[in-house]
């Protein structure tokens, strides 16, 4: 991977942004100790110096080296230990006067080292288990950029499995990053990234590898995003590899929508009136004092159930007008508004259609009243969960986008209670969860502290970076900073079979991406003249 030359000043935190990366410069070759028999192809990065521990070290830097690059040293024991840059910083003797002198021309020697501190992350004893060292490495000891194999070996990670999704390559490395499926399914998931960030993108990447997996789906899409993976996307740009071809899936997709007016390739999304209390149909409309008017509507869904089984909002609507009661006027008004929106209908959608074995179920919600949206989540949710209690549905994924809109931390919305059902006790039943959001803050706490895959691109938000460093187990100081600083298209992951937190370019779709931004000023319409 290509690096810039040059270094950040004197106090600047180094970065992954490849514009603005921490680069030592490479020392005098008398100053570079020779590499151990074995690494003679190999020149050494730096040397261990000063007091060394069995969970970090210092390093005096002699070759080019970057902040979160993983470095492997050789210990008398155990073999090669791979380590991380947490931290890299250039130590100069120029002083404000010195400064002063640069810039009126004078020239000014300048003394400066480079070091860094490496956190060591372990090695795989005779069975395979993850280990550290239990005596420290010998200051004088020289430290290697780490070998791929070295790397995998560590980190656990395997390619082209049966169960693998791909999602990308690790930072700075030719090395797949896949996450395995049953961990995900059995311990949920989040996607968390500033408004932006990529988070839409990523999700319909593991989308691809579920549907690749022939994984049973089924998506929240608030904003309409994910019908468009029916088709291929663009054709990978960039010189990195990430051996991706485009496709679609449209094989794979249903869709259902509450209105097909706006979503005219989507199926009808109908639910029936029988199994919604009055209690929840009243807190769908816009009355605060639901207590007034639930007595009346409690008589009136009575009345039509001794009637008939199927019933619709008008049948209601008629029962309360012919009652003739001066205080139902508000309700019919609050009611025929519910009509108009044509969610309910005497038949409803079965669920033998909305949820099919393999396929992925798109529920698209664009145009749709929040209220009812949430509503919707609702019923969809605790459908879900009853049935595949009992196992009349597959083992499946469900995906929130928004998520912060249907399990909030403040307040409480009709899809609360089933959400935080589903991720406390959805695992058992192999009713897996993955939410998307752009405000880890705003979300349910109980909800996210139950994702045990994490997945979070850039985040800058003070609230919600707390909230992340206090759901993400095994995450440093040094890569909580480092999130605010993550390029488009680098995912911090960890997780699933992925045992400690890794950097990830995140791969090329394979279909179109449907959460593009809207271009207000088209880039062709700009005249330079006018």
């Amino acid at each position: 991977m290509e690096t810039e030359a040059g270094a950040p000043a004197p106090g600047e935190a180094p970065t992954l942004d490849s514009s603005v990366r921490g680069v030592a410069e490479p020392q005098p070759e008398s100053d570079i100790v020779t590499p151990p028999d074995d690494s003679q192809q190999e020149m050494p990065k730096g040397i261990i110096y000063g007091n060394v521990g069995t969970t970090s070290f210092n390093v005096s830097v002699t070759g080019p080296m970057e902040k979160m690059e993983y470095l492997q040293v050789e210990h008398e024991q155990f073999g090669w230990v791979l380590g991380q840059v947490m931290d890299i910083e250039r130590k100069t003797n120029l002083s404000l006067e010195g400064a002063k002198q640069i810039a009126q021309g004078e020239e000014v020697n300048i003394e400066e080292e480079v070091t860094a501190v490496v956190n060591i992350l372990g090695y795989r004893d005779d069975r395979g288990l993850l280990q550290m060292p239990r005596t420290p490495f010998r200051a004088g000891q020289p430290v290697f950029k780490a070998k791929d194999d070295v790397i995998r070996e560590v980190i656990g990670l395997e390619d082209k499995t049966s169960t693998g999704a791909y999602l990308g390559l690790l930072f700075g490395h030719d090395i797949r990053v896949e996450v395995d499926i049953n961990s995900m399914v059995q311990k949920h998931v989040s996607i968390l990234a500033k408004t932006g960030g990529g988070k839409s993108f990523l999700c319909g990447n593991l989308i691809e590898e579920l549907m690749k997996h022939q994984v049973t789906t089924v998506i929240i899409d608030p904003h309409g995003e994910y019908g468009s993976m029916r088709e291929e996307g663009a054709p990978p740009i960039g010189e990195r590899d990430f051996q991706v071809e485009p496709r679609g899936y449209a094989d794979q997709i249903i869709e259902f929508a509450s209105d097909t007016s706006i979503n005219p390739l989507a199926n009808p999304l109908k639910f029936t009136l029988a199994n919604i209390e009055p209690r929840d149909l009243l807190g769908l409309t816009g009355i605060k004092n639901g207590r007034t008017y639930l007595n009346a509507l409690r008589k009136a869904v009575d009345m039509i159930k001794s009637v008939k089984e199927e019933y619709s909002l008008r049948d209601i609507i008629r029962v309360l007008d012919a009652d003739e009661e001066a205080n139902n006027a508000a309700l019919i008004s609050e009611l025929e508004y519910l009509d108009e929106i044509k969610i309910f209908a005497p038949s409803g959608t079965m669920m033998n259609d909305l949820v099919v074995k393999g396929k992925t179920t798109i529920i698209n919600l664009k145009g749709t009243p929040p209220d009812i949206a949430e509503l919707i989540v609702s019923r969809i949710g605790t459908a879900l969960f009853e049935l595949r209690k009992i196992d009349l549905i597959p083992p499946m994924m469900l995906v929130m986008e928004e998520a912060h809109n249907f399990c909030p931390q403040v307040g409480t919305v009709a899809s609360s209670r089933i959400l935080h059902t589903i991720a406390a006790e959805g695992r058992k039943f192999g009713l897996g969860l993955t939410i998307i959001s752009q405000r880890a803050a705003k979300i349910d706490k109980n909800v996210l502290s139950q994702c045990n895959t994490q997945m979070i691109l850039k985040v800058t938000n003070p609230n919600d970076l707390r909230a992340i460093t206090a759901s993400v187990e095994g995450l440093t100081a040094g890569m909580a900073d480092e999130i605010q600083r993550l390029p488009i298209g680098v995912a911090l992951i960890v997780g699933g079979n992925i045992q400690m937190p890794l950097f990830v370019e995140v791969r090329p779709r394979e279909s179109r991406h449907g959460g593009e931004s809207v271009q207000v000023v088209p880039d062709d319409d700009f005249d330079e003249g006018s």
